[in-house]
């Protein structure tokens, strides 16, 4: 059947479509493999359409045309299309053909059927239309966060560029602004997640879990490792990677003279009491110069990044109204993903955009498989495709750091978010785990949770004395705990991951490259650790794996230092 000409104004203009799959005949092994296609052809235009209501939505916060088109789809299309999605899942699954696909093609798949069967329960439908709902207000609420700072008004993105300035006076007070902004939001924010931990516990009791943490470690198909293996990674973090970052910030406060004064709006300020590396201006500048970057890697990360400019597919630069972070969204029918950020003129928005970009080639390297499951690689390979990307266009950024000192700057202050990343990560992990092992908790707990857990996860050389209003929500900037709970500590294992192959890059390059894009291309027909395994590396968490690669970082920062 063809789908092509779809337009998806309410459910009713695709439940026919569905009705007529769920009540097929199929007579055939054929049969059921084209039933199968034509479902998947019809879930890619479905898709296609949720995403720009998504993109449009972020993009335009305080438009309501584009938040009511959103909300539309969450709560009049989405529920329906989860209770058919459920019956077509069925019907797949019951066929006496579904044992006939091959285990070698189709392992992860059959997997994920059975897994999605087995979580479906007809009564948790109606709270997850509740949870998005929930879940989109958290992005207008911080897409909504200004401050007013030299008669300008600024997003907390743009402000934060204040941060790197040399006037400590100035950074001080900009850090003030933006966490006396975030704390005028603090009870909402704590009213926002109480709802959302109490329904997404609802789901998870509904389903048979005795908590949400449980309940989505199945639901994102974690199937290479546990829970407890999640444990072990935190604990492995406090042991090898802490102590690297107390060393960085010792340094850090060393050379700028703060030693036993060093404060949070201290951190990103450069340690030589230079000016914020600026590796573009304008948004056109920017562009090609990463255009410039990749085609010194390989021509068709240049081409993926051109591809996207040409189909208008680039939302790069901070405004007001304008959801904050970043992201890259599969667009599979038209086949051209989009990104989008917030980019102010600073080092991190390059990385920004190599992340992103790494992501966007990832989708164009997989974007051919014919069933939408073999083309959504968990997040564990995903965020492999991003950060990888991170560390190895690193070796060419020249094009924006022509002079040789900004350059080791630029890799220095790379690294040293790489290193710092590791415990925020776990830090953020393991909170979410003690929220929702403890779903009842009270704000006075949450806030224990949170700050016995952060002591243990991050450099005892920053102080915080009279900021511990500020430190105690900090973890309320970060998204995921609000869109994506527990979809974080894969950026964890992606970046060990990352670290290895960039090792692997700076050995042979060529080598390197074959198996990343190898590995890539793969998309999710093959399980994590064979993925890894063709790109070269190993998913490995152990401590002593762990602190092999923390060891090669810390040569590679050590040599950025002068």
């Amino acid at each position: 059947m063809n789908y092509q000409n779809i337009k998806i104004h309410s459910w009713h203009d695709i439940q026919p479509l569905f009705e007529e799959l769920l009540n097929r005949k199929i007579n055939s092994y054929s049969e059921y493999l084209n039933f199968i296609l034509e479902w998947n052809m019809l879930l890619t235009i479905i898709s296609e359409d949720s995403g720009w209501r998504y993109i449009n939505m972020t993009c335009h916060t305080q438009d309501e045309n584009f938040k009511q088109e959103y909300l539309d789809f969450v709560t009049q299309i989405q529920p329906h299309l989860q209770i058919m999605q459920d019956k077509i899942n069925r019907k797949t699954f019951e066929s006496s053909y579904f044992k006939s696909l091959s285990d070698n093609e189709y392992s992860l798949f059959k997997k994920n059927i059975q897994k999605d069967i087995e979580l479906f329960r007809d009564e948790n439908v109606p709270l997850f239309t509740k949870i998005q709902e929930l879940q989109q207000k958290y992005a207008e609420i911080s897409g909504a966060q200004t401050i007013v700072y030299e008669g300008k008004t600024l997003t907390l993105q743009q402000a934060s560029v204040y941060l790197k300035k040399l006037d400590r006076k100035q950074r001080k007070e900009v850090y003030y602004l933006i966490n006396e902004r975030r704390l005028q939001d603090e009870n909402t924010m704590n009213e926002l997640l109480n709802e959302l931990i109490q329904l997404r516990h609802r789901v998870a009791v509904n389903a048979g879990f005795s908590n949400f943490r449980d309940y989505m470690h199945k639901a994102l198909g974690r199937y290479d490792y546990t829970v407890d293996d999640c444990k072990k990674f935190h604990k492995s973090i406090e042991k090898s990677v802490v102590p690297v970052i107390e060393n960085i910030h010792q340094i850090r406060q060393n050379k700028l003279n703060l030693v036993n004064d060093y404060y949070p709006y201290d951190t990103q300020v450069d340690m030589y009491g230079l000016e914020p590396l600026k590796p573009f201006v304008t948004e056109e500048e920017f562009l090609q110069k990463s255009i410039q970057c990749f085609e010194q890697i390989d021509s068709f990360f240049a081409n993926c990044l051109k591809e996207m400019h040409a189909q208008k597919r680039l939302d790069l630069s901070s405004r007001v109204g304008k959801a904050p972070g970043g992201y890259q969204y599969p667009l599979y029918q038209s086949g051209v993903p989009f990104i989008f950020m917030n980019a102010v003129g600073l080092h991190r928005d390059l990385v920004t955009l190599m992340h992103e970009t790494g992501h966007a080639v990832h989708f164009f390297l997989n974007n051919h498989y014919p069933i939408l499951d073999f083309k959504s690689p968990p997040s564990e390979v995903a965020e492999l495709a991003s950060m990888s990307m991170e560390l190895i266009t690193m070796e060419h950024w020249e094009v924006f750091f022509p002079d040789k000192k900004d350059l080791m700057r630029a890799k220095q202050q790379q690294l040293e978010s790489v290193i710092d990343a590791l415990p925020w990560i776990a830090a953020i992990d393991k909170f979410q785990h003690l929220l929702y092992e403890n779903p009842n908790h009270s704000i006075d707990e949450r806030y224990e949770y949170w700050i016995s857990t952060i002591e243990k996860l991050s450099s005892k050389s920053i102080k915080y004395d009279g900021l511990e209003k500020f430190l105690k929500i900090k973890w309320q900037a970060q998204l995921h705990i609000y869109e994506v709970p527990f979809y974080y500590i894969e950026y964890g294992f992606a970046q060990l991951g990352a670290i290895a192959i960039w090792r692997n890059y700076k050995q042979n390059p060529k080598k390197a490259l074959e198996q990343y894009k190898a590995a890539l291309s793969l998309g999710n027909t093959k399980s994590i650790s064979e993925i890894y395994t063709t790109a070269g590396i190993q998913f490995d968490f152990s401590e002593n794996y762990i602190k092999s690669l923390i060891d090669f970082l810390w040569k590679e920062y050590e040599a950025c230092i002068w």
